[in-house]
């Protein structure tokens, strides 16, 4: 059964929620939890701040390493994964000619990070075509390799797309660049809390992902991940007192304190992605996935059976998640998107990649059935 949004989550009830992919939803106890770390912090600021941060920090990455299968001092948490790569991009060190390989899929705000530094390195940003519909995670991982060349120095790839909503098979993908000496990045930013995500297993040297999102925490949590052979190399964006810090001041791990300690800011959030964690479990969070991915199955059949389009990917839960992206018409998919929200009161997002009109639906423990035939009925309306 649904968690309905006004027992566990703080949603407008008068709205159809189909957009939890874009900034998440935030249950009331995981808020509750929230709003108690930022009253303990103005009960005692220096206090809170100066000396039991560190050790606050600690407890919450544990939890947070726990949950994704890798050590506490190997996470460190960034407010977006925007943040935690634009960190890393600007400690590579890309020379007149190097490339970077991703595919045509990837979020726009990643796009022009790479631009950018390509544009002050010379090296070279490569989106290798990821036609639809896909087939099998063997059939991409050869076509994704196609793209690499003697110039190419990293892989940078998403493990849950944003425009199309697929699942890439990145653990392959990794693998295939360590054993070929080239350095992987994974935006993980949809993944944590939709699908099981284990960075041992995937073996990236770079993985960003979320808080926020998937795994229900407050806004401003996500997380970068890097390999303890690559820690070293990754300078802090903003320098401030954890930069070769004092001893016996913050964690002792240079790592961590690089990133963590950028002067004064309000660590409720990642103090709270223990309570995420807590809720999911309290509330049989593998089941959830199950029923949201069904959903998401069906209401695909569904739109497709009224625009007799096909499929961008098999039904297989190797390409799908929560999250589904859908064909639509021609249309003008800023004008559908008014109309199912000052119509029907329905949020959901419409786009056009690589100029094929598409609508992604996201489905959270909070959507039921009837969110779906809403959303259904609306489109053949406005379509048709």
């Amino acid at each position: 059964m649904p968690l309905n949004h006004q027992d566990h989550f703080l949603l407008d009830p008068g709205i159809i929620f189909l957009n939890h992919g874009s900034f998440g939803a935030c249950p009331r106890p995981v808020f509750e939890a929230y709003q108690n770390w930022q009253r303990e912090l103005e009960h005692q600021p220096v206090d809170f701040l100066m000396r039991r941060a560190p050790e606050l920090m600690r407890t919450a990455r544990q939890k947070l390493g726990a949950y994704l299968n890798c050590a506490a001092d190997d996470v460190v948490y960034f407010p977006n994964p925007a943040t935690a790569i634009n960190m890393v991009v600007r400690n590579l060190d890309l020379q007149p000619g190097d490339e970077i390989l991703t595919t045509n899929h990837e979020y726009g705000a990643m796009e022009r990070t790479w631009q950018y530094i390509c544009k002050q390195t010379g090296a070279r940003f490569i989106q290798q075509p990821i036609p639809l519909p896909v087939t099998t995670p063997a059939d991409f991982v050869e076509q994704f390799w196609t793209g690499i060349t003697p110039r190419t120095k990293v892989v940078f790839i998403s493990h849950i797309t944003s425009p199309t909503a697929l699942i890439f098979p990145v653990k392959e993908i990794c693998h295939r660049a360590r054993a070929a000496g080239i350095l992987s990045i994974v935006d993980g930013a949809h993944a944590p809390g939709q699908i099981p995500v284990d960075l041992q297993a995937v073996g990236a040297d770079i993985y960003t992902g979320a808080c926020h999102k998937w795994m229900l925490a407050p806004k401003g949590t996500s997380f970068l991940y890097a390999r303890p052979e690559i820690q070293e190399q990754l300078d802090p964006l903003v320098v401030s007192w954890g930069y070769e810090t004092d001893p016996g001041f913050g964690s002792g791990i240079q790592y961590i304190d690089y990133h963590e300690w950028q002067g004064t800011r309000d660590l409720s959030p990642f103090l709270s992605i223990p309570a995420a964690i807590n809720f999911m479990a309290e509330h049989n969070w593998e089941q959830v996935r199950v029923r949201c991915h069904q959903m998401a199955l069906e209401v695909r059949h569904q739109i497709n059976a009224i625009t007799g389009l096909d499929s961008i990917s098999p039904d297989s839960g190797d390409w799908l998640g929560q999250m589904v992206s859908v064909r639509l018409p021609e249309v003008d998919v800023n004008t559908v998107k008014a109309h199912l929200q000052d119509e029907f009161r329905i949020e959901v997002p419409l786009m056009r990649w690589n100029d094929h009109p598409l609508i992604r639906v996201s489905i959270q423990a909070y959507n039921a059935a009837d969110d779906m035939a809403a959303l259904v009925s609306a489109l053949e309306r406005i379509l048709f």
